[in-house]
C-alpha cells in the first residue's frame, strides 16, 4: 500500500486531491495532509509516507524546498509537484530534485492517475532493486537458511515452517537495517530464489506479489512502523511458503504417479517371471523400501499383492480362453508349485481353477 502525504495551502484543493486518490482505486491511500512544507515536515517526524504530492507556492515553506528536505531526510519517499504556474524554472527545478511529475492546476484526474501509475511503479522498482542487491550481497554468507527452506519444501515438512518463517524474518530484518519498507520486496526475492533453486526439479510456480491491504491503517505512525512491515512480511512468507509446499506436493504426486505406472508396467510385462523387488527398484530408480512404501500409499495394496492380482487375472483369462492344463497355466504366470497356485486362485476368486472354469462354462 502506497501512503500519500498531500501538501497544499488550500483545504479545497487538498480535499479535491483526496477525492481523486480515492477514485484511483489502486493500493494508494491518503495517509496525511498539511497546509505547507513546515507542517508537512513536522507531520513526517511522527508518521510514515511513501509519496508526497505538493503544491509549489505555499507560506512558511514552498514545495520545492519541501521536496529537497524530503530527499535528504526520507530518501525512500518520492514526490509529485502540482502547480498553478506554467513556469519553466519551476519545472526545471522539479526535474533536478528528481520529482516524478509536474502537474498543472486544476489537476486533471487522467494526468494525476498517470503520475500515480509512474510513482507506484518507480517506488516498487527501486525497492525491488535494493532488495535484489541485498540478497546478492548477503545470501552467500547465509546459504544455510536457504537450504533449510529447500529441505522443508522438498520433504513437505510443514509442521516447523511457522518457526522457520519467524526465524527467517529476524534474519531479513537484520539485513534491511531499519529500512522496513524493504522487508516485503526482500521476502519476494527470497521466495523467487527458492523457486529458481527448485526449477531443476520440474517445479514451476508463478509468484504473485501479495498485498498488505487490511493489515494497517492508512495513517501509519513511526512507532507502529516496524510492527506493520513485519506483519506484512510474515504474511508474504506464509503465503509464499504455502504456495511452494502446495506446488511441490503436486510435483511429488505427479512423480509418484509416474513411478507407480512404471512399476505396474514392469509387472505387466514380467508377471510370468520371478520378480525381484531390488531389480524392480533399480528399474524405477528408487530405494526398494521407499518404492514399496510409495506403492502401498498410492494404491492401498502391496507390490506383492498387485503381482498376485495380475497373475490371477492372466491365469483366469488363460483358463477361460484356452484348453491349457492347470500346471501349464501356473507356470505361465510364474508358479512352479501347482498346489500353491490353486490355493492362491481359490483365495482370489473363491473357487479352485477347475471349479471356476466349470461354473463359468456352464
Amino acid at each position: 500500500m502506497i501512503r500519500v502525504l498531500l501538501v497544499d495551502d488550500s483545504a479545497l484543493i487538498r480535499d479535491s486531491l483526496e477525492m481523486s486518490l480515492k477514485a484511483y482505486q489502486q493500493t494508494t491511500v491518503v495517509a496525511g495532509a498539511a497546509a505547507n512544507g513546515l507542517k508537512a515536515l513536522d507531520w513526517l517526524k511522527s508518521h510514515y509516507a511513501d509519496l508526497c504530492i505538493t503544491d509549489i507556492r505555499m507560506p512558511a515553506m514552498d514545495g520545492l524546498t519541501l521536496v529537497a528536505e524530503i530527499n535528504q531526510l526520507y530518501p525512500w519517499m518520492r514526490s509529485i509537484i502540482v502547480s498553478s504556474y506554467d513556469n519553466f524554472q519551476y519545472a526545471k527545478q522539479s526535474i533536478q530534485l528528481d520529482a516524478l511529475d509536474y502537474i498543472m492546476k486544476p489537476v486533471d484526474d487522467v494526468q494525476l492517475f498517470a503520475a500515480l501509475d509512474k510513482a507506484t511503479a518507480r517506488i516498487k522498482e527501486e525497492r525491488n532493486r535494493q532488495a535484489a542487491q541485498l540478497m546478492l550481497r548477503k545470501l552467500p554468507h547465509h546459504k544455510l537458511w536457504l537450504d533449510r527452506w529447500l529441505e522443508h519444501i522438498r520433504t513437505l515438512h510443514v509442521e516447523t515452517l511457522p518457526l522457520l518463517i519467524v526465524e527467517t524474518l529476524e534474519l531479513l530484518e537484520e539485513w534491511v537495517e531499519g529500512n522496513y519498507s524493504l522487508l516485503n520486496p526482500l521476502c519476494n526475492v527470497w521466495l523467487r530464489t527458492l523457486i529458481e533453486e527448485l526449477s531443476t526439479e520440474r517445479f514451476q510456480m508463478e509468484l504473485e506479489e501479495g498485498t498488505d491491504l487490511g493489515l494497517g491503517d492508512s495513517t501509519l505512525t513511526l512507532q507502529a512502523l516496524r510492527s506493520y512491515f513485519r506483519l506484512c512480511a510474515v504474511r508474504r512468507l506464509e503465503e509464499g511458503a504455502n504456495c511452494l509446499v502446495d506446488t511441490m506436493r503436486g510435483v511429488r504426486e505427479q512423480q509418484s504417479s509416474k513411478v507407480i505406472d512404471k512399476v505396474k508396467q514392469y509387472i505387466d510385462l514380467h508377471y510370468g517371471e520371478q520378480i525381484n523387488l531390488q531389480e524392480l527398484a533399480e528399474f524405477v530408480a528408487l530405494n526398494k523400501t521407499y518404492m514399496c512404501t510409495l506403492f502401498k500409499h498410492e494404491t492401498e495394496m502391496t507390490i506383492g499383492a498387485y503381482i498376485v492380482a495380475i497373475r490371477m487375472r492372466e491365469a483366469r483369462n488363460s483358463l477361460m480362453e484356452t484348453a491349457e492344463k492347470i500346471y501349464a497355466i501356473a507356470n505361465q504366470v510364474g508358479y512352479e508349485d501347482v498346489t500353491y497356485f490353486s490355493q492362491l486362485f481359490k483365495k482370489h476368486y473363491g473357487f479352485s481353477p477347475l471349479e471356476y472354469k466349470k461354473r463359468m462354462k456352464s
